[in-house]
């Protein structure tokens, strides 16, 4: 595991196509912006589990690109 520290307004680069811009840091909260392509699957972990707790990273691996299912 990577771990790095970043400012606001600081960000971090993963492959060629991901930007993940720290945008706010306000009490124990971090906003986060993130900047990638629609066909990256971005999902916060907590709902990953909770929607599919036996499996939660591979289902989302196995999910199709073209998939309508929305996770929130």
């Amino acid at each position: 595991m990577l771990v790095l520290s970043r400012k606001p307004g600081e960000s971090i680069q993963i492959d060629e196509n991901i930007s993940v811009t720290v945008s706010e840091v306000q009490g124990g909260r971090v906003r986060l912006s993130i900047d990638a392509p629609r066909s990256v699957r971005i999902v916060r972990k907590e709902v990953l589990e909770r929607d599919f707790p036996a499996e939660s990273t591979q289902t989302l691996l196995d999910l199709p690109k073209d998939s309508d299912k929305v996770l929130n």
